[in-house]
Formats: C-alpha cells, structure tokens, sequence
C-alpha cells in the first residue's frame, strides 16, 4: 500500500462536514467515491487532519491517501480533480511515509474568523454580517484570555471521540480590513464547534453584553452559555495545518475585501504554506 498526502481547499456551503456520514454529503464523502473510480479494484481510504463542520470551508486541508498504485502523484491529483466538483479542489499531492497519518502526526492548525461590518452582495457564504457596532479593542483584549492550555468544556459540544477538552491555544489575533473583522486562532487543536464559539462570546464582548471576567468563568467553570452563542459556519475556514517543523506563514489578509467605500473583490486564494 502507498500513502500520499493531499493538500485540498473546499468550500463547504453544500455540505455537511469534513467527516463521511450516512444519508449526508460530505468532503470524506465525495473523495472516497471518486477513489474508488479511480482505482478499481484497489481499497482505497482517504483520512483528513480534523472534521470541519457543516458549512465550514478549508483554504488548506490536509489529508492522506492510502491505495496500492503504480500513478505518479500529479497524475493522481488531475484524476481526482477531473472529477471533483467545481467547490473541492486538490491543490497538490506527493508521496508521503508510510507512517505519516494526517491527524495524528498534526502538530498544529490555524482557523480564520471574517465578520462583516456590513451588508455585502458578494460575500455572504464567507463572511458573517452583524448589524451593531463592535468595540473592536475590546474583542482584541478580551481574546487573549484564550491563549494558553485551558479546559474548553463550555465551549464544545460532547463528542465521543475526544478524550479531553483541554487545548492548547497558541495564538488569537484580531485585526481589521476594510470592513472586515479578521479573527485567526492558533492551537494544537480544536474540538467541535469550539472556533465558531469562542467567536460567539467574542462577538458579545465587542457588543457589550460580555465581560473579559465571563469568559475567565467559561474557561474556569463548564457553562453553557457559549453554546447560545455559536457563531455560524460561514465566515470560518480551516486555513493552515502543520507537520513537525514547519511554522504557519503570515497570512494576514482575509480571503476577501469588503471596503468601507462599497467596494467588493474577491482576492486570490491563499497558497498552502510553505513547508
């Protein structure tokens, strides 16, 4: 059996997670079927570095493939994306270790946050738009409450397949462009809902129903508050994961423009990190 790895983006708006499920579509889901089209005969299992929720989009996934082939890698890649559906797209794939699995061997992942300060023609399946007023300085003070390891109890949801809720936050930076509110978040990993809650109640700092002390309580206490607070999926992308060494790059900008001045372009996708 070969093992390859694959760097993929994917816009989420059509399905159901990263995860392959019964009676759902999925990212998993999809790749699976075209393995097995493409290599007939051959069990082939294809394996992400994390679930991404329903709606979620990834500007670089990574995953393995295994499959016994004779194909070169990029043959492989224009076989997949011959097939894929314009929303998925594999960016690249090179032969991987044997051993290499994609989430296991995750060292640490990068998600990104857009809130839209205003309504937008163009950005609605990628940006959240909220109406009031945020206080921006105090979002950004407040979410550096969350670096460090902490117990994310109150802000996941109960999944059997975690073993802990501690996590390990490495960073949380908030910026603006434009009429965008970037929020980047940095950490070893994420259990489910976890981003799109820990924006929740920073989005309720900014609006002034939330204090730095609630979120203290949230971290040092099992609340469900957060829950009531679960930002929708968006505005979030899987943005970076990384292996061994390699360091996340300076993605700074957003994946698109929304000007104060009105006006909307897309920009150009992110390119996977360098490794």
């Amino acid at each position: 059996m070969g093992r390859f790895k694959l760097y993929l983006e994917y816009e989420g708006t059509r399905y159901s997670g990263w995860q392959m499920q019964r009676n759902a579509k999925s990212i998993q889901g999809r790749l699976m079927e075209i393995a097995a089209q493409i290599f007939k005969g051959e069990r082939a299992e294809v394996q992400g570095s994390g679930r991404t929720d329903a709606g979620v989009h990834a500007l670089c996934q990574v995953a393995h493939l295994e499959v016994k082939t004779m194909l070169a890698p990029e043959i492989i890649r224009m076989k997949f994306n011959d097939e894929l559906p314009s929303d998925i797209n594999i960016i690249e794939i090179e032969k991987a270790d044997p051993k290499f699995h994609a989430r296991h061997d995750a060292k640490s992942r990068s998600y990104l946050y857009q809130i839209s300060k205003r309504r937008s023609a163009f950005g609605k399946p990628f940006v959240w738009w909220i109406k009031d007023p945020l206080n921006y300085e105090k979002m950004a003070k407040a979410a550096k409450l969350f670096i460090g390891m902490h117990d994310y109890r109150s802000f996941a949801d109960q999944d059997d397949q975690e073993k802990s809720t501690k996590v390990l936050i490495e960073d949380v930076q908030i910026k603006t462009e434009g009429d965008l509110i970037l929020i980047r978040i940095t950490g070893s990993h994420f259990l489910w809902k976890m981003v799109r809650r820990m924006v929740g109640v920073l989005v309720e700092v900014g609006r002034g129903k939330l204090t730095e002390n609630d979120i203290k309580y949230f971290l040092e206490h099992e609340s469900p508050t957060p829950a009531k607070y679960t930002a929708p999926p968006s505005g979030l992308f899987l943005e970076s994961v990384l292996y061994g060494s390699e360091k996340h790059g300076d993605n700074s900008g957003g994946m698109i423009n929304i000007y104060s001045k009105g006006k909307t372009f897309s920009k150009p996708l992110l390119k996977k990190e360098s490794r």
